[in-house]
């Protein structure tokens, strides 16, 4: 694999070169004693692989030829220029290819992008200088300033901080690749660690959002809108967006080892509700936080083959027994068998699926743009693979803390585990896996590094959701005699509520809800400058939380729920007028969030 000119090797120490082939060989040395894999790929034919894409992004009923008003409809009307054109390239690809094979296709693209506005909008001709100004959702984002100033000779400065606008789509951004020219942001040049550039967010008046602030069906339709904006994305900068058919073979349904990471949160769940990462991963991480943050040469020292044999065992047969005796593990068989429940997942951590995608990030040129693939890739994990992946990388980041004492840089951290996380199945394995060394480190030493900016979501994103749901709900009609009597009920009561609060509606006046405090409700005056902590603060005033008593009590955060979103739960810096601008009919509660 060839790297781009910012090649990160000149930095890896000949110390992290072998870490990663000890690691390989320790690897190499397992797979032997299991010659038997648990999952496959097999390259299926192009048109099996469009379709999975269609039907990954939400739009299934392109391919099974359904005529609805439903969640296609509704999405393809939220995408911008860029994006639809995608979609319909893709589509177009799959009618061509069925049409090869002597299959007529369900929908043609021509039935789905049949409007002549709509048609001409979606797939306008490119200017001579490429700039198509994108179709924006629902309200004008403000301008922002260059996102990555000029640099005078061309490389990050160790002080320089380059700011990260979330207003408009990342394949906007690299349109420029299109016509074959570079974007500023390709033109860095990767130094040491210490000469990484700083990446900060432009935080928006609406309030940064967490991927945990939103609803599981909000999720579920930023995945899709992502896998799109991703391959429009990958397709201006000239990558292709492979992918494999996955052929599974039957799972383990109990256990610890080889077990899907749903099947054991199932089984975690029954004993503990609302567990969302697997209890012996969080056991093991947090064995190794206790004992192994300062122990020197922690993750890349292995322990006892045997031992670690044995304590597998151990855990299959008393973990959910509780009968297992987590003393006897030193901090090497920890670390040994964290490694081994990662690799040993029948699914990868980063999904059979997306996986071909991680590695593609690996030849971006641009620091920037490989963090912009990696936060959309962060975003189509399924929840157990996200949240799993979370812990493991807020623990890698407290290892590097501990470089000092445990000898661990992060150039280190990042060499021992990227074999781990990038494991392939099937053949060509060795091959695979040798192709980037260095390359596959640096995504996840950017992974450790910029975490916390990966698990946000980006306000395009939310733009289009909120659009999507808006699209969805104009176009629901009632089914059955019950279902119009149903609304024709909910619409009454919702005009008396209007009308006892028209005021309110009138004058920017919110009504805030809060069903666990003393005060369930206030009505409050908006003003420029209003942000969401301000109302937090002033009901805990109203309910006496300067008590020492009160302060026991489970933080209460301000969340937006219905209008055309499912629910957030409101960053504390969320300026609520601009909230309450694109969300009008939305409800004000104030409640604890999640964990």
């Amino acid at each position: 694999m060839s790297l781009s000119p910012s090649a990160p090797e000149r930095c890896v120490s000949r110390e992290s070169m072998e870490d990663y082939w000890s690691e390989m060989k320790n690897i190499e040395e397992e797979r032997q004693e299991r010659p038997e894999e648990l999952m496959e790929r097999a390259s299926g034919d192009e048109a099996e692989l469009e379709e999975a894409w269609l039907q990954e992004a939400g739009l299934s009923t392109l391919v099974t030829g359904t005529q609805s008003d439903g969640p296609a409809e509704a999405l393809l009307s939220t995408l911008t220029r860029s994006q639809a054109a995608m979609v319909k390239k893709r589509l177009d690809n799959y009618t061509q290819t069925l049409r090869k094979r002597n299959r007529q296709p369900m929908r043609h693209v021509r039935d789905v992008f049949s409007t002549p506005d709509a048609s001409s909008e979606l797939t306008p001709p490119i200017s001579p200088n490429g700039q198509i100004a994108p179709k924006q959702p629902q309200w004008n984002p403000p301008k922002v300033p260059p996102s990555c100033p000029a640099d005078t000779n061309g490389s990050s400065s160790a002080s320089e901080t380059i700011l990260l606008s979330f207003d408009v789509a990342y394949s906007e951004e690299a349109r420029a690749h299109r016509k074959g020219r570079e974007c500023q942001d390709c033109r860095r040049i990767r130094k040491d660690d210490r000469d990484l550039p700083r990446f900060q967010i432009m935080r928006p008046r609406q309030g940064v959002t967490l991927v945990s602030d939103l609803s599981s069906e909000d999720l579920k339709k930023i995945g899709y809108i992502s896998l799109i904006e991703l391959t429009t994305f990958y397709d201006f900068l000239g990558i292709e967006m492979k992918r494999s058919r996955v052929v599974r073979s039957k799972a383990r349904d109990s256990g610890i080892f080889g077990v899907p990471l749903t099947t054991l949160l199932e089984n975690d769940q029954k004993k503990y509700p609302g567990s969302r990462v697997p209890l012996v991963f969080k056991k093991l991480l947090s064995k190794l936080e206790q004992t192994g943050l300062q122990t020197e040469g922690i993750l890349r020292v292995p322990g006892s083959a045997s031992r670690v044999k044995h304590l597998r065992q151990e855990l299959e047969l008393k973990f959910y027994e509780d009968r297992f005796d987590w003393d006897q593990v030193r901090q090497n068989d920890a670390a040994g068998l964290l490694k081994m429940f990662i690799r040993e997942l029948p699914c990868p951590l980063l999904t059979q699926q997306h996986l071909p995608a991680f590695t593609a990030a690996q030849s971006i040129s641009s620091l920037k743009h490989q963090i912009q693939a990696l936060h959309l890739l962060i975003l189509l994990l399924p929840e157990a693979n996200r949240d799993t992946l979370k812990a493991l990388l807020e623990f890698l980041r407290k290892v590097v803390a501990y470089e000092e004492k445990n000898r661990m840089s992060l150039w280190n951290v990042s060499m021992i585990v990227a074999p781990n996380l990038f494991t392939f199945r099937g053949k060509n394995v060795k091959q695979e896996e040798m192709h980037g060394a260095v390359a596959s480190a640096q995504l996840v030493r950017l992974l450790i590094t910029h975490q916390d900016l990966l698990w946000t979501v980006p306000c395009f994103l939310i733009s289009q959701v909120r659009k999507m749901n808006e699209a969805a709900t104009g176009k629901k009609t009632p089914t059955s005699e019950k279902s119009k009597l149903r609304l024709l009920k909910r619409w009454n009561m919702d005009k008396e509520r209007e009308r006892g609060e028209v005021t309110d509606l009138r004058d920017g006046v919110i009504r805030v809800h809060a069903p666990l405090h003393a005060k369930v409700s206030m009505a409050i005056q908006l003003n420029a400058e209003m942000k969401a902590r301000d109302i937090m603060a002033r009901f805990d005033v109203e309910n006496g939380r300067g008590s020492r008593g009160a302060t026991r009590r489970q933080r209460q955060y301000l969340f937006e729920i219905g209008g055309n979103i499912g629910e957030r739960c409101l960053d504390p810096e969320a300026h609520l007028l601009d909230v309450y601008r694109v969300n009008p009919h939305c409800q004000w509660v104030l409640k604890s969030r999640l964990t």
